[in-house]
């Protein structure tokens, strides 16, 4: 349940957002670099969408069994923009993501940004990224204004306010769905595969989404956004 503190921060970010955008919407979307991590399971189940069946109405339902995430998984932290994703990092398989682990990523991710978007770096980077701790850690911070990039803020508990969970990652599970792997190396093939080969008009929809629902959020006052 959202507190209405987090209501009102939620709509403070989402109005701060819709400003910056009103004011040159393509050079603010440009800019914008987001990324998230996720876990990618070594057997992901079917969607629903995924396992219907086409069957004569005479026909007895097909027996369907529950499926479970497997314990074998890979944790990937996915950064892109509107153009495309520009780094796929994986965590070793037992290891945690902190402080130190982090800032070699946005390491790596200056470098993609480098080398993928010329002249990106010199117009400036505008990085969204979510609350956790590593993120907000005083040398990441540290880091970041070394960089000299600018922060779009994230309001606490807005998962429904983050394109990567609410466009990219559910785009990315529905492929998995039903596939088998067995080692990490596997999975990750399968990520980065997937994830690269996404064509820029994929990733420009959930930018458009990003609008509409941060104006649907202030027009909630705050709730949260389904769709």
């Amino acid at each position: 349940m959202l507190s209405e503190t987090h209501k009102e921060n939620r709509v403070k970010c989402a109005r701060e957002f819709l400003q910056q955008c009103a004011e040159n919407t393509e050079e603010f979307l440009d800019s914008i670099v987001t990324g998230d991590k996720t876990l990618c399971h070594y057997v992901t189940p079917e969607t629903k969408q995924q396992s219907k069946q086409w069957r004569h109405s005479d026909s007895p339902r097909p027996k369907k069994f529950k499926q479970t995430l497997s314990a074998g998984k890979v944790m990937a932290t996915v950064f892109w923009d509107r153009k495309g994703v520009l780094l796929v990092d994986f965590m070793p398989t037992g290891t945690t993501i902190n402080s130190e682990k982090y800032c070699k990523t946005l390491k790596k991710l200056r470098r993609a940004i480098q080398n993928r978007r010329r002249g990106r770096l010199t117009k400036g980077v505008r990085l969204h990224h979510d609350n956790a701790r590593p993120h907000v850690s005083r040398n990441t911070k540290a880091l970041i204004e070394q960089f000299g990039w600018e922060i779009v803020e994230q309001a606490a508990y807005s998962p429904d306010l983050a394109p990567s969970d609410f466009h990219l990652f559910p785009k990315l599970k529905q492929h998995l769905g039903g596939q088998r792997f067995a080692t990490d190396e596997e999975v990750q093939n399968a990520v980065t595969t997937y994830l690269n080969g996404l064509a820029a008009e994929v990733l420009e929809a959930g930018f458009q989404k990003w609008i509409s629902r941060q104006q649907k959020c202030v027009e909630k006052f705050g709730d949260y956004v389904e769709k």
